[in-house]
């Protein structure tokens, strides 16, 4: 990684930190440190490349609350449906899929 890069990357989380935001730090891409910034109705992705580049995604809340039905609807939209991970039937809800073994309950 570059040495601006880094100091860049360095100088965000002082930054962060000085103003007491919460982050976490990861890797999905190949050549770049990801920081996922939480704040009230905004989430954050932050990737700082190796080529020296700096990447800001924002996901911002509409605000709109939804009920614990919205966890099936979600799951049976975004699982994955080619057999290498979890696939639930609309139907089921995590309790009962950890009651018959599909998850493991926490």
């Amino acid at each position: 990684m570059k040495k601006d890069v880094l100091s860049k990357l360095m100088a965000f989380l002082a930054d962060l930190e000085n103003g007491k935001i919460h982050c976490a730090l990861s890797h999905q891409r190949d050549n770049a440190i990801m920081i996922a910034v939480v704040v009230p109705g905004e989430r954050w992705e932050v990737e700082f490349c190796e080529d020296g580049s700096v990447e800001v995604e924002r996901f911002i809340s509409s605000g709109e609350i939804y009920g614990e039905g919205a966890i099936d609807e979600l799951l049976a939209k975004y699982s994955d449906q080619d057999g290498n991970g979890l696939e639930l039937p609309q139907n089921v809800g995590l309790a009962a899929a950890a009651q018959q073994g599909l998850v493991e309950q926490i």
